[in-house]
């Protein structure tokens, strides 16, 4: 009985907690929240998500419905009702405090040093007594929560230029560059219109590069960015780029042509293999002797080849032929997986 009651107990304190988060939800949405969102939010039916909007509507009244061009109705709480009622718990910071050592770790200083700076202003917004019971929690949870650093090296990347294109890009300023080129080791001036970055085994500006030649989207290695300079002049993005559409045509950084990618893995590889995502467009067949042919369109075989070398002799290439070539006749029989 008393099991029963505790089961009682947790199931209520739940819905209070996902009500409370809903209005804070509300009131942090300016456009509002549809009842799609609170679906989508909290992995909910329609009708779960009717009770709790109405459960909201009733216990703060000062919910508003939204005015907008959308046949959709939409709710919010006006900002500063449940302000008193917001307070981070150690998970919350603890979860800051690793997406800063993460990338910290990946070379990204500026990054962490921004969440960083915001860490310390949401520590200041916490009363007293709530930073007293936060603190220690906090403190065991980061001991408890190791940080490998990635093996191999990491490139060098200069953060006052890193800095600067930030600010360039934000503001849509064009930019001039000192690059040197991996190759032929000359530095050159490079008029660039800089739209974001793409970080992997390498980082990069993605930029459009003003030049008679060139004239096209391009990636610049960071550490091969010697000096920044922004220039008065501005520039109008290309609406129809997009940055996450450009990662997606390749495997990981190199931009090639993308092209139907398929891999068999052998049956004692098959279920490690289910577990990773190697790219966004991917389907994964499982086969009637229990390997799984994973399929994808995506450029980059260079980059392909040095991931499938993990694998060793637990995945073939079945196309295209030219990534076979690179692969198939050269792997290891590895005591691992990936």
């Amino acid at each position: 009985m008393d099991t029963f009651h505790g089961l009682g107990a947790a199931v209520r304190y739940e819905k209070a907690d996902n009500l409370l988060q809903l209005a804070l939800e509300m009131q942090a949405a300016r456009g509002g929240l549809s009842l799609k969102d609170i679906e989508d939010k909290f992995g909910i039916g329609r009708r779960t998500a009717m009770r709790m909007r109405d459960a909201v509507l009733r216990n703060f009244p000062q919910c508003e419905e939204v005015e907008t061009d959308e046949r959709i109705k939409r709710w919010r709480i006006p900002s500063g009702t449940l302000d008193r009622l917001i307070i981070f718990t150690a998970d919350e910071l603890a979860a800051l405090e690793s997406a800063i050592r993460l990338l910290d770790r990946d070379n990204r200083e500026d990054e962490a040093a921004n969440l960083s700076t915001l860490s310390g202003k949401l520590r200041a917004l916490l009363r007293p007594d709530v930073a007293r019971k936060v603190e220690p929690d906090l403190e065991a949870m980061l001991e408890a929560e190791g940080l490998a650093m990635r093996p191999g090296p990491r490139p060098r990347i200069k953060v006052f230029v890193v800095e600067d294109l930030r600010e360039a890009i934000t503001a849509c300023r064009k930019v001039k560059i000192r690059y040197k080129n991996r190759h032929t080791k000359r530095t050159a001036e490079r008029l660039v219109h800089p739209y974001g970055f793409l970080h992997g085994h390498r980082n990069y500006l993605v930029g459009w590069h003003e030049n008679p030649k060139a004239n096209k989207v391009a990636l610049f290695a960071l550490p091969n960015v010697e000096e920044v300079e922004i220039l008065a002049e501005t520039f109008v993005r290309d609406p129809g780029f997009d940055l996450a559409g450009f990662a997606a045509r390749s495997f990981g950084l190199f931009q090639e042509e993308p092209y139907s990618v398929a891999w068999r893995f052998a049956p004692e590889a098959a279920e490690d293999a289910a577990d990773f995502v190697f790219h966004p467009t991917q389907t994964m067949e499982k086969q009637p002797d229990g390997s799984l042919i994973v399929r994808f369109i995506a450029g980059g075989d260079l980059e392909m080849a040095w991931h499938l070398y993990c694998w060793g002799d637990k995945v073939e290439v079945l196309e295209p032929a030219k990534l076979a070539e690179m692969v198939n006749e050269s792997r290891v029989a590895w005591g691992a997986l990936p």
